[in-house]
């Protein structure tokens, strides 16, 4: 393959090879062209595709906006403060958009949540334009339609809206009606020698990418990652999804359209001193401003046999979805997950209709050190109702193979788990889900930091490495003060997907706008457990008592959790858009009391 890549030759690479490196910079099913000018380096580690000022990514030509009549309201006078419309647009099937009034102004925007497409108009509106998802706490900005928080890949389209002749027209373009949301522009040639590099490719790294860009960081971007471009993770576990390309949170394009170089790499050390990341294959990567971003390693279980034999399987890349997948193959296998925890409840939920599978746990109820026992019970009846065994209160003694003999040609499969009571679950395959460690090995000999007891980075309140310059650490890796509600500024470390992007986010805007004012954020979270779950706030700092409303035995609920008459987190199932306004009302130390959620407050009604 030469050096020199036409952008025809660069497609047929990328479809016929089907290594990691190939995924880094895809072809969106939708596009056209690619960048013209690609250069492959040698070594074949990395694809830098610069921008090109004679061309765009894509073919382009000038449309004018149009007026669009809506089928209802035919009034805009009937629209009181903070009210939120969902109007169909005339003459565009399908087309929607929503209606807001803010500070008497009233603007329209795309109807739908850019990131699985809730329901605006359910969602959550604040006196400060910011429109939150009822589902997952994307939040967008009203009047410019741009993102506040994750994990909304994507911002909305806004369009003018005028009354006249008695109906409700909107000004703007037909396919961002269609379309419903709007890529955000990070088109740059970079201008500048500063470095900003990347360690790691999760959410976190998605996060700060857009804000430095989006914030028109001048200088250059490299990611040093060995996992390809940034995904939606929290579809390995609750749809084993094994397709890569269908969970990117951005196409290929759009990392080339910021000139953002991606290496298949694997960092190995870092020269805190010379400001060097050094990698698995030799090289070197100078930095200006430095970002950590290595998310976790799943734990292993130091047993006799999990080491040993085969189809037992940790979850954290699409790589091992793949491997999953494939032994589940054709259903109907006896599957053993152990560890109750969210990742381990989650892959049982994706199998347990389709195959048998038992879930072990060391607590009296799936969740209970974090939900409580009442409210992991919630999770485990749904969970059985879809055929899901528990053995709970239960310790692991060993794996045991599927012969007693040992293969001769390799390794013995798992045939069993067994439990210190005696009790043995057969398995065609085990999946361990009992948490992540922070993923810092790279550093453990480093004199220029130190690690936390639990192999973590500690930060401070802007994610900035404590005894260290222009280095960041965000996502699994960090211990950072919390601020919200119950947490006094005690350190905490937040496994949240969500979370990591909002970290990335807030660094990346710092890198580029230096001196910007913090947006403060409360950590949200969501599970597939048989019914949607929802979750915000944090008990670091404990919860002495946890009131229970709604119905339960119908998986209908909101849970609040509470540490003297502070509420510290909210979850529900089938309660939106409670968490989510909680998650605002904490944001601006609003929210209700215990003594208020005991008696009749209740948090829908309650002013922002």
């Amino acid at each position: 393959m030469s050096s020199k890549l036409t952008p025809r030759s660069l497609i047929r690479f990328l479809q016929s090879n089907r290594s990691p490196l190939t995924h880094l910079y895809p072809r969106s099913p939708t596009s056209r062209h690619l960048v013209p000018s690609h250069r492959y380096s040698k070594a074949q580690s990395s694809l830098i595709v610069p921008y090109s000022s004679s061309r765009s990514f894509h073919q382009t030509s000038v449309i004018m906006a149009q007026e669009f009549k809506l089928k209802s309201p035919s009034t805009l006078s009937d629209l009181k403060e903070l009210d939120k419309v969902e109007a169909e647009v005339e003459g565009i099937e399908g087309g929607k958009v929503l209606l807001v009034k803010v500070n008497g102004k009233i603007s329209a925007v795309n109807a739908n949540c850019t990131h699985y497409g809730a329901p605006l108009k359910n969602g959550v509106l604040t006196p400060e334009g910011r429109l939150t998802c009822p589902w997952h706490g994307a939040c967008f900005n009203v009047h410019s339609g741009d993102v506040e928080d994750s994990p909304g890949p994507n911002a909305l389209n806004t369009f003018s809206v005028e009354e006249k002749n008695g109906a409700v027209y909107i000004k703007g373009k037909e396919a961002d009606v269609k379309k419903g949301s709007r890529q955000v522009n990070i088109k740059t040639k970079p201008t500048s020698d500063d470095k900003v590099v990347i360690v790691g490719a999760g959410s976190g790294t998605f996060g700060a990418l857009l804000k430095l860009r989006e914030r028109g960081y001048p200088g250059q971007i490299t990611v040093i990652t060995n996992e390809g471009l940034p995904i939606d993770r929290t579809k390995l576990s609750k749809a084993l999804i094994t397709d890569a390309s269908k969970i990117y949170l951005q196409p290929g394009e759009w990392y080339a359209d910021g000139s953002i170089t991606f290496e298949n790499d694997t960092a190995t050390a870092i020269d805190f001193s010379s400001k060097e990341v050094k990698t698995k294959t030799g090289k070197s990567y100078p930095y200006t401003k430095l970002i950590l971003a290595t998310g976790g390693t799943p734990r292993q279980l130091p047993l006799p046999g999990f080491k040993d034999l085969s189809n037992i399987f940790l979850l954290r890349q699409v790589s091992d979805t793949q491997k999953i997948m494939d032994a589940v193959g054709d259903k109907g296998k006896k599957i053993v997950v152990v560890g109750s925890s969210f990742i381990g409840m989650e892959v049982a939920n994706a199998l347990a209709k389709e195959n048998s599978v038992s879930i072990v746990g060391m607590e009296a109820a799936p969740l209970e050190r974090v939900m409580g026992k009442e409210v992991g019970q919630i999770f485990q009846k749904a969970l059985e109702k879809n055929g899901a065994k528990f053995y709970l209160n239960a310790s692991v003694d060993s794996a045991v193979p599927a012969s007693k003999v040992a293969n001769a040609v390799g390794l013995s499969s798992v045939g069993a788990v067994k439990l210190k009571d005696g009790t043995e679950l057969e398995a065609d395959l085990v999946i361990l889900g009992i948490g992540v460690a922070p993923a810092t090995e790279y550093l453990k000999d480093n004199s220029s930091i130190t690690l936390e007891k639990d192999g973590s980075i500690a930060v401070d309140e802007q994610f900035s490495v404590k005894g260290l310059s222009d280095v960041w650490a965000i996502g699994d890796i960090a211990t950072y003060p919390y601020h919200g509600p119950g947490g006094g500024g005690n350190p905490v470390r937040i496994e949240h997907w969500n979370v990591a992007q909002n970290q990335g986010r807030s660094v990346g805007q710092q890198i580029a706008q230096p001196g910007s004012k913090q947006k403060p954020f409360i950590p949200i979270f969501w599970s597939a457990l048989g019914t949607q779950l929802r979750y915000c706030g944090n008990t670091v700092g404990g919860y002495d008592d946890m009131i229970l409303k709604g119905e339960p035995e119908n998986s209908k609920f909101v849970a609040y959790y509470t540490k003297g008459d502070e509420v510290v987190a909210v979850a529900s199932m089938q309660q939106d858009p409670v968490v989510m306004k909680t998650a605002e009302l904490m944001r601006k130390g609003k929210m209700l009391s215990k003594q208020d959620i005991q008696g009749d407050g209740d948090v829908l009604q309650a002013n922002l």
